[in-house]
């Protein structure tokens, strides 16, 4: 996948098929978008992301940096899915001020050699947000590219979107978030070590940092699947400060998994949280903390016996 990334100055060669969005929470309307042009791109398009770093609510400070999917996560993301080009084009106070009609016919149109436009029915775009559905259709005739919008997928009464998801995420609905995702919420990183309490009280723990930007669930223990090397394992997962044995501030994901004892430190590792079991409390006690995970790991045991495992 070729990556274009912190510059305005690009041209592709090849006609495209281009989605175009924000792709904060990869959800079910997004893959209904994605789908569109990877189809375009098997009929001899190129296949293009277009999104946008940072978003612009948190450019203008309507939201907070916090993302449901890093720009790390949207890269692999993509990639996975086979996308030829992504596209994070640089969001600040000049290109943010683009006229809307001067976006299509000199960025899509012009440089990207635009055959199919995908995008969300009620997108925005281009200075004060006047770029929309209405204004694409003529443009679409205009210089002869297909326009292709995807409705809203619905889940229940209500329509999916980003803020739906953060709103289950800040309250810990995992099973619902995986709802509107199709996949569990996920946190992605690198094994680094931590104070091996794990293995000492026998419940050896792999540990990694979330990216800063990642939104994070409520604090406390989660039923968990942890894929490492192209394998997942059944886990279950803390996510907080270690209160009992750590006075940091930095918030970490700690997992134990079942059925595992491997060296892994330095390894890339995904945590997909399923079920939030309990909040993160303090206890008085490294023995009140460790007959606390006993219970807590039999409770997973109950609760994960047909996550799957195994290859992915």
């Amino acid at each position: 996948m070729q990556l274009i990334s912190n510059t305005t100055d690009f041209r592709l060669m090849s006609e495209t098929a281009v989605g175009i969005g924000k792709f904060d929470g990869f959800h079910l309307g997004h893959k209904k978008l994605l789908e569109e042009i990877l189809k375009a791109g098997k009929k001899g398009l190129t296949s293009v992301v277009f999104t946008f770093d940072p978003l612009p609510e948190v450019l203008f400070g309507r939201r907070s940096g916090q993302l449901l999917t890093t720009r790390e996560e949207k890269r692999k993301l993509f990639e996975s899915m086979g996308v030829d080009v992504l596209i994070e084009y640089p969001m600040n106070r000049e290109t943010a001020s683009m006229e809307a009609e001067v976006f299509v016919r000199e960025i899509l149109v012009s440089r990207l050699r635009l055959s199919l436009l995908t995008a969300g029915a009620d997108l925005s775009f281009g200075r004060g947000g006047r770029g929309n559905a209405e204004m694409l259709a003529k443009m679409a005739e205009e210089f002869d590219f297909r326009l292709n919008l995807i409705e809203k997928v619905r889940h229940g009464d209500r329509e999916i979107s980003s803020t739906y998801i953060r709103q289950e995420v800040a309250q810990g609905h995992m099973e619902c978030v995986e709802e509107l995702l199709g996949e569990p919420y996920q946190l992605m990183g690198e094994v680094v070590h931590g104070a091996k309490l794990g293995r000492r009280i026998g419940m050896p723990t792999i540990n990694l940092v979330p990216e800063t930007d990642k939104l994070l669930p409520p604090l406390g223990v989660y039923f968990s699947r942890t894929v490492i090397g192209g394998r997942g394992y059944r886990s279950i997962t803390n996510i907080g400060r270690k209160p009992t044995v750590a006075s940091e501030l930095a918030v970490g994901a700690e997992s134990y998994l079942y059925e595992f004892d491997k060296d892994v430190y330095g390894s890339a590792a995904t945590v997909q949280l399923l079920h939030f079991w309990r909040p993160e409390k303090r206890f008085d006690s490294l023995e009140e903390l460790k007959n606390q995970m006993m219970k807590d790991v039999e409770a997973g045991r109950q609760y994960v016996p047909l996550v799957r495992i195994g290859k992915v």
